[in-house]
């Protein structure tokens, strides 16, 4: 009887040094790494697995996913409204199963309308009931009435009849503020999502206009503290981007508009940025086949070149980035297509894949349990045809895929 199973490929990328080292196996023992260990000294009690050829890496990691309800169509959200908490559930079911197979192990999946959808995604997945990334989850949105994490959009007479569950985060004061969050994490939320500006698909709103004020910014981060959780902040404009920093969020998501100061205020303060600058191409071209609203269109127009601009510099000033695409605006599933991006936008391949493996890990705070091939992390990776330093593209298209021990794709022919 074998006591685990080993992992023999042709290259293993070490992404804390950057090499790519040759003559190794990954060793397995139930759902954690056990050794990294050179090919002939694998145990003798260990099933092998040989991928000549291919390159191993960490399982990916998607800082900003939303693995919750169908794919956004550009009319709003009002549309939420006719489906049940059951169909958005089971659309999860899809997405997660979707984005695990495309070779993304763990996400941070930063909010869904509905609230706490995402919490029994999770739970789902961790009890073994549906294949998924392992998941880090907002619950709700916090967001000001009529925000950009509100339904908006309805008749001023339907507003009384919106469902209690989407809008457990909805906030007007400092103290509702305080509420929301508690709220939020009591209902099983690991982490607290808020939404400081308008939004690019919202019905209505300006993504460069605050929707929260900086003491309640700083109001959600010392509540969410206190109970051992981080805060990221949707926000794209300038002025938005700042109070977030100053109010002490870890992360900035998008960052569409943040001016020199913004990149400057980030770096000094350590803040993460996680920004989706693949989304943008996406929704000009299918956004403009289907029909999508004007008014989201030239939204997102308007903040597609200037987020990869603030991206380069904050690349340049050393802001910290982990990477995050705001996976369910394009189909699940797509989520490696970003990280040519990357490439194309400042980072080396390298750096790249750090974003979705190391340096995500650090900034949900998981480095113990995954982002490198170390023994005692779980055991998650993929592997790929070929050298992905040399053509970061090889990874949207991943031909195995592993999830704490367990084998979630293998595409690749037996010797």
């Amino acid at each position: 009887m074998t006591r685990g199973h080993a992992i023999r490929p042709g290259r293993v990328l070490d992404v804390a040094t950057g090499a790519l080292l040759t003559d190794r196996a990954v060793v397995v023992e139930d759902d954690r790494i056990a050794g990294l260990v050179a090919a002939h000294e694998v145990p003798s009690d260990v099933a092998v697995r040989d991928l000549p050829g291919l390159t191993v890496l960490p399982g990916l990691v998607d800082c900003h996913a939303h693995l919750v309800g169908e794919e956004d169509n550009g009319h709003g959200y009002t549309e939420l409204l006719t489906r049940t908490g059951a169909q958005e559930a089971m659309t999860g079911v899809r997405n997660a199963r979707a984005t695990l197979r495309a070779g993304f192990t763990s996400v941070r999946d930063v909010g869904t309308y509905r609230a706490f959808v995402d919490v029994a995604l999770r739970d789902a997945i961790d009890a073994g009931w549906t294949p998924g990334p392992r998941m880090m989850v907002a619950g709700a949105y916090v967001s000001c009435r009529g925000g950009g994490g509100d339904i908006s959009g309805l008749a001023p007479d339907a507003e009384e009849h919106v469902p209690a569950e989407f809008r457990v985060g909805i906030v007007d004061t400092v103290d509702d503020v305080r509420r929301a969050v508690r709220r939020i994490l009591y209902g099983g939320a690991d982490l607290i999502k808020l939404i400081g500006t308008g939004a690019v698909m919202s019905d209505n709103g300006n993504p460069g206009v605050p929707e929260l004020t900086e003491d309640q910014i700083r109001a959600a981060v010392e509540e969410a503290t206190l109970h051992g959780a981080h805060v990221a902040a949707h926000a794209h404009g300038a002025e938005g981007i700042k109070r977030a920093v100053r109010g002490g969020v870890r992360s900035i998501e998008h960052g569409s508009l943040m001016d020199d100061e913004g990149v400057a205020l980030m770096a000094e303060h350590g803040t993460w940025l996680v920004a989706d600058i693949y989304g943008g191409d996406y929704i000009a071209e299918i956004g403009r086949r289907d029909g999508w609203k004007a008014a989201v269109l030239r939204k997102n127009d308007e903040t597609t070149l200037t987020q990869r601009a603030a991206f380069e510099k904050c690349v340049a000033a050393g802001v910290r980035i982990a990477y995050g695409t705001d996976s369910g605006i394009y189909p699940h599933g797509l989520n490696a297509r970003q990280l040519a991006y990357h490439v194309r936008h400042g980072q080396t391949p390298l750096e790249a894949i750090r974003s979705a493996t190391l340096h995500a890990a650090t900034l949900m705070g998981w480095e113990g349990r995954i982002g490198r091939l170390e023994p005692g992390l779980y055991a998650d990776l993929v592997a790929v045809a070929g050298n992905p330093l040399d053509d970061v593209r090889l990874l949207e298209d991943v031909r195995f895929v592993m999830k704490s021990g367990e084998v979630v794709r293998d595409d690749v022919p037996s010797s």
